[in-house]
């Protein structure tokens, strides 16, 4: 399969990525996929001008010339997309939220009405055939309180992506923290190996996932050292 992890993390030293390359050992256990990483700080993607000459155009380009343009045709291709970043003031990264709000081209002028009553603008791409992905990590001791937002969010945009937000995130980074730090990122690695095999994750593998490394008041704690 196609794997397009689109990296919103603005560091060379990132923990969601970490997080995520975890992820991607376990699902390409055997280097069977064509898996491409994007890192999104350092192409060129400007704000969306709400021009709509892409529905004009019907191409599914954008009309500004820069690097997203190479980025849709990607995400067209892709079996498989992990939108990974860290948790910034409740949302996705402002370069990474710069991707997702070009990806405009990706629908048409035409609103369509779902089961559920909502409506949508009608896509050009068969994304019924894509599986989505968001893995995200933050640095507050727990998510309740903190990533409601970004679910609604992911939800309506992706339909019903697989989600993983996980707290304590920059201990991934802290040497001293390996001791809870490993066990994580070996959960990451079954967790891809059981995605591999069902697009999916149990509920179970979830909560594991996204289960706090260390007390909250430990990690308060030391935060604040």
């Amino acid at each position: 399969m196609r794997i397009l992890v689109l990296n919103g993390s603005p560091k060379r030293i990132s923990d969601t990525m970490r997080l995520t390359r975890a992820f991607l050992e376990g699902l390409d256990k055997d280097k069977s996929n064509e898996i491409t990483i994007v890192d999104v700080i350092d192409r060129k993607i400007a704000p969306c001008r709400g021009c709509f000459r892409c529905w004009q155009r019907k191409d599914c380009h954008c009309i500004i010339e820069d690097d997203q343009n190479a980025i849709l045709d990607l995400y067209r291709e892709a079996d498989i997309i992990i939108w990974s970043f860290p948790l910034y003031c409740y949302a996705m990264p402002s370069h990474l939220k710069a991707v997702l709000d070009r990806t405009l081209p990706l629908t048409s002028t035409r609103m369509v009405r779902l089961e559920d009553g909502t409506v949508r603008h009608e896509t050009m791409v068969d994304f019924s055939k894509k599986h989505t992905l968001v893995i995200s990590g933050c640095g507050f001791p727990h998510w309740q309180g903190n990533f409601e937002g970004l679910r609604i969010m992911c939800r309506n945009c992706f339909g019903n992506p697989v989600m993983v937000f996980v707290p304590e995130a920059p201990l991934l980074n802290v040497p001293q923290a390996s001791v809870v730090a490993e066990p994580l990122l070996r959960r990451f690695r079954k967790a891809g190996e059981e995605y591999s095999a069902s697009l999916s994750l149990s509920d179970e593998t979830i909560a594991a996932l996204e289960r706090p490394m260390i007390s909250m008041e430990e990690y308060i704690s030391n935060v604040n050292r």
